[in-house]
Parts: structure tokens; sequence; C-alpha cells
């Protein structure tokens, strides 16, 4: 498929800097080798370096982090002033300076990952153990001496920090509109987490994007992104319910979309992604809310989407 008219616009842009605490929105993003720069970069573990995550956590939803509007712009580097502030309801502030911590912490685990990582220190210890009620550490990824590869059968040579699992997450304003439609009480697209958000397009046309140019970067849809317990969690008050996944399961499980394929249990909402620039980013891989969107190249039924 050719380049032609844009089929959407970049609405959104948010990063999430600590798994599974607040998103920061943006207006522009860089890349890095992981996908835009301070996504997921940090981590809070319990005791023995497993991770913390909202499905067991659900209380890290309501943890504020900031960062310096000059970290989102090309090139930028952290001086001694530079700082990730973090905040929450009833705690003090806690500053951790993104000039990377010399401490090193074994034993970290994330998923089907393990490795060390950068300790952010007794401070950074103990605001979470606090928060928490229980023992917790912050942590950085360390790019330095550990390598986690997205899953090389959806995309191989890519590599995360402490995502889920792919680099980026695209969803669009059509698809949650049509989620709410059906729902009692509309949910905000902050459920879902996504780095990207998109308007304009048919909801749920990110399910068959393959190839999709941004601001001269190219993307590739490599894996629907099936969803979790944490979309069911209110982001102001880490409450958590039935809805969206309930209604979900009645249009967007994999026994409804791919009834002919495995059957997983699965619902699914938005796209995952990886952006061939990331193999060599520079200082002007960048994302900018106002990009039009160019579909390159899709696949004709969701019966052929990776999932």
């Amino acid at each position: 498929m050719a380049e032609g008219t844009p089929v959407a616009t970049v609405t959104s842009i948010c990063i999430y800097p600590i798994k599974s605490c607040r998103g920061i929105c943006v207006s522009q993003a860089p890349l890095c080798s992981t996908g835009f720069r301070w996504d997921r970069q940090w981590l809070v573990v319990n005791a023995k370096g497993r991770a913390y995550t909202q499905r067991v956590e659900p209380k890290l939803a309501l943890v504020d982090v900031e960062l310096p509007t000059e970290a989102f712009s090309g090139g930028w580097e952290p001086d001694s002033n530079s700082f990730l502030a973090i905040k929450a309801e009833g705690m003090g502030e806690l500053k951790v300076p993104l000039k990377e911590p010399s401490q090193i912490t074994d034993g970290v685990s994330v998923w089907e990952w393990s490795g060390a990582a950068l300790d952010e220190g007794d401070e950074a210890t103990a605001w979470f153990s606090n928060y928490l009620g229980k023992p917790s550490r912050l942590i950085r990824f360390n790019e330095a001496s550990e390598v986690r590869p997205v899953d090389p059968d959806y995309a191989n040579g890519y590599k995360v920090m402490f995502s889920d699992g792919y680099p980026f997450l695209l969803a669009s304003q059509g698809s949650l509109d049509a989620l709410n439609f059906q729902l009692t009480e509309p949910i905000p697209i902050n459920r879902f987490r996504p780095n990207i958000l998109v308007d304009g397009c048919e909801p749920f046309a990110e399910d068959l994007w393959q190839k999709i140019r941004v601001n001269k970067l190219t993307f590739h849809g490599v894996k629907l992104c099936s969803r979790c317990k944490v979309p069911t969690i209110d982001q102001e008050t880490a409450v958590r319910g039935s809805e969206p996944t309930e209604t979900l399961v009645k249009f967007r499980s994999d026994k409804v979309l791919r009834p002919n394929k495995k059957q997983q249990g699965k619902v699914y909402f938005g796209q995952n992604m990886v952006c061939s620039e990331c193999l060599s980013p520079g200082k002007e891989s960048i994302v900018k809310v106002g990009d039009p969107v160019y579909v390159l190249n899709k696949i004709s039924s969701l019966v052929d989407a990776p999932a």
C-alpha cells in the first residue's frame, strides 16, 4: 500500500517512567533503543527483587512522576540538578537524580527476565516501603550490562527495559469510543496505558496495521495487545472493578475475533509495535502530537493478525 492520505493523527503521547505508576503526557517524545526515552526505565521491586505492578499493588496507580520538560528534547542529557520527582498523597516528594546511581542490585526479575539493575538508594527504598507498607526498592534498568530482548517470534532484534513485552503500545480514540458506547460508565484511555493515541481512523483499524509511518519513522505492528487486570483499575482511585473486561469479552475476545485459532481466553485492545529507527536512533527520531499517521501496509483480516 503506497503512502497517500494520512489515516489518523497522533493526539497523545504518554511516557511511563516507573512501571505501573502514572504516566506523563507530552507534546513530543524522542526515541531510544528500547522505545520512547525514559519509558519504563524504573521499576519498584519487593525484598526478593521481583517486580511490583498494579496487578498486585494497585496503589502504584496513584504515584505521580515528573521529569524536566527538556528531558523530552532530542539529545538532552541530565546534569547534577536533573531529577525524577515522585509524589503521592500523604507522602513527601522524592527526588531521584537522573544521573545513574553506582550501586548495583542483583536478582531483579520482571516476567521472564532476570538480571542486575541500578539501585536508587535508601531514600527511595524508605519512600516506597512506607507508601506500600512492605519492603520495596526503586531500581533502574542498567543498559550498560543488561539486555531484555523482545520475543523474537514477533519482533527479532528489538529490546525493551521494563515494559511488559514491546517498546510501544498504540491505540485509537475510535476504539475507545466504540468501547465506551457499550459501557454504562465510560472510561478514559489511561486505563489501557498506551504510549501513542491516534484519532481519525475507524474503531480498531490499528489491529490491521502492519507498517505505518509517523514523522518519517517506520513502526511495525507485531502483536495484538492482550489485556490483563490493569484496565479494570480506576487510575484515579486505584479501585478495581469488572469493567471494561466484561464488555471486552463480548466483542474483543479471541473467541469472537479469532474463532478458528487456539483459544486462550484473552481480550484485545491496542497494537504492540516496534520502530525500525530504534535499532539506530538519532537526535531527530522524535514523535510529536499532531504528526500524521500513514498506513504503508496492513493485513486483510484479524484472523491473520499475530496475537
